[in-house]
């Protein structure tokens, strides 16, 4: 071999060497995480739970994860410390919502406040929905509509305890939420011709499901999950249910004009706004169109009919399979309320341990099991790992309500005494507990929800003494939970209750 081959040879292998160590140093250094599979990434690990399968890796990599769905980067958060610097800290660069499928089909292409992308039309949005439809004052004009609603409730419940029913609790909160509903964001009462409660219920499956068409475009047009087709009949049946509302808020709006204060509901202020600029004041006006309005609606109706029910449910379920717990509480409405009226909504704010039964309850179960996804804005460094822009960014909130470096070690029991001088709260301002989101991102409805869950949680334990049917035993309650949009209770819950007021 000559002496120039060698060198030839020499300089090949120092520059494969060199390339190999620039290539080494310009890739990012990601957070751990599982290594991925070609095409698919790790979405083959997410499972039917995909908030249990997350903890599970999250145990092993580390609170601030790297996986890969499909072509997506993401980042999965499973601590507080963690989800403070990506929620409070970096706040600014996660303020953005990835597109998927779902969004498309349920929300107009994105037009509604929740999953709209972030800038100007979300924060006037935003401000809309603080300021008009969640402020105090529209709270407590709404509290004589909650207090008869639920009275309706009671009285049913009266009735079956006089016959010695047994009651499917799941299905009486449902019923009971989707009248609140229809009336405080509607207008109206139950409409026969839509099947609401199973029309959002799909919705919340949908929006929450991991669809192969968001994370391996290439495969949308197969539809190996068969959720596309679906998405497009569940669209079709909630944009002839938003139209019907409109229309009929439309033509009695014909006949209000010029009298004030009429509007009452949410479609009667949001169309109040409807082609008038938002920001007249800026140099990029925003309107609220046709679509505007159906997508916030739509969103509206998901928050207040499913998540106060659902959290109203694993509440009493745990009641159930407490019964100690049970007691304290009814002592302490039998100490604030007595047993010859009913609670009313200045009586909850007296009740130190209903409030910490309810924070337990969305500890445990926190009405989405991950928060909505965020997306990275620009590349970033966080913990000393690179971040890159248009990742999609995870928080396990079920994971970090059971992280046994915050909660001790009976973190799966139910125990509201934990809450016993502590200042956590659940409103966001807290990363140990924040069932709500937090920052920019945070439901603008919390206080509307809270308000919900403490009051019908604090009546039906008030008014009525609850036992298993059957001979079913506590322990025995079934506790599963079904994964979507919302944390479900996968079974219903079915309890024989007695009356016990004077």
């Amino acid at each position: 071999m000559s002496s120039s081959t060698i060198t030839a040879a020499i300089l090949l292998a120092l520059l494969t060497c060199l390339w190999s160590l620039i290539s080494t140093l310009s890739k990012p250094k990601l957070p751990p995480g599982p290594r991925p599979l070609p095409i698919i990434g790790n979405l083959h690990k997410l499972g039917k739970l995909p908030h249990r399968s997350l903890q599970h890796l999250a145990k092993e990599y580390g609170d601030i994860m790297s996986i890969r769905l499909g072509n997506v980067p993401a980042i999965v958060v499973s601590s507080p410390i963690a989800a403070e610097l990506f929620l409070k800290t970096h706040d600014t660069n996660f303020t953005s919502r990835p597109k998927i499928q779902a969004t498309e089909y349920l929300s107009y292409g994105s037009k509604g406040m929740i999953f709209s992308q972030y800038g100007p039309y979300w924060r006037h949005m935003r401000k809309v929905c603080t300021l008009q439809l969640f402020c105090p004052a529209k709270l407590e004009a709404f509290a004589p509509l909650r207090k008869e609603e639920l009275g309706g409730l009671v009285r049913k419940l009266k009735k079956a305890s006089k016959e010695g029913e047994v009651v499917d609790v799941s299905e009486q909160i449902g019923a009971m939420n989707e009248d609140i509903t229809y009336r405080m964001v509607l207008g109206c009462t139950r409409d026969d011709r839509f099947d609401l409660k199973a029309i959002v219920e799909e919705a919340l499956l949908l929006e929450g499901a991991f669809n192969i068409a968001d994370f391996v475009p290439f495969l949308a047009a197969l539809d190996i999950q068969g959720l596309t087709k679906r998405l497009k009949i569940v669209s079709k049946q909630i944009d002839q249910l938003l139209e019907k509302i409109v229309d009929d808020h439309e033509q009695v709006a014909r006949t209000k004009t010029g009298k004030q204060d009429w509007h009452k509901d949410f479609v009667d202020v949001l169309l109040s706004l409807m082609n008038k600029p938002l920001n007249p004041n800026d140099e990029q006006v925003h309107y609220l169109d046709r679509e505007n309005v159906k997508a916030i609606l739509l969103e509206l109706i998901i928050g207040a009919l499913h998540t106060s029910a659902s959290a109203i449910i694993w509440t009493l379920a745990e009641l159930l399979r407490h019964p100690r717990i049970m007691k304290n509480l009814q002592e302490e409405l039998q100490n604030v309320v007595g047993m010859n009226r009913t609670v009313e909504e200045y009586d909850l704010p007296k009740m130190d341990y209903l409030s910490m039964v309810v924070k337990e309850s969305f500890r445990l179960y926190p009405s989405g099991a991950l928060l909505l996804p965020r997306e990275s804005n620009d590349d970033i460094t966080i913990n000393g790992y690179d971040i890159p822009k248009k990742s999609r960014i995870i928080v396990n909130a079920w994971s970090i309500g059971r992280d046994p470096n915050v909660w001790s070690e009976n973190v799966e029991e139910f125990y509201p005494e934990r809450f016993v001088n502590s200042n956590i709260d659940l409103r966001g301002r807290d990363f140990e507990l924040m069932p709500f989101g937090s920052g920019r991102r945070g439901c603008p409805g919390m206080q509307s929800g809270l308000t919900t869950v403490w009051l019908v949680v604090a009546q039906l334990v008030h008014c009525f003494n609850w036992e298993l049917p059957d001979g079913l035993l506590p322990q025995d309650i079934d506790m599963s939970e079904e994964f979507g949009l919302a944390i479900s209770k996968a079974k219903h819950l079915l309890a024989k209750p007695t009356y016990r007021l004077i």
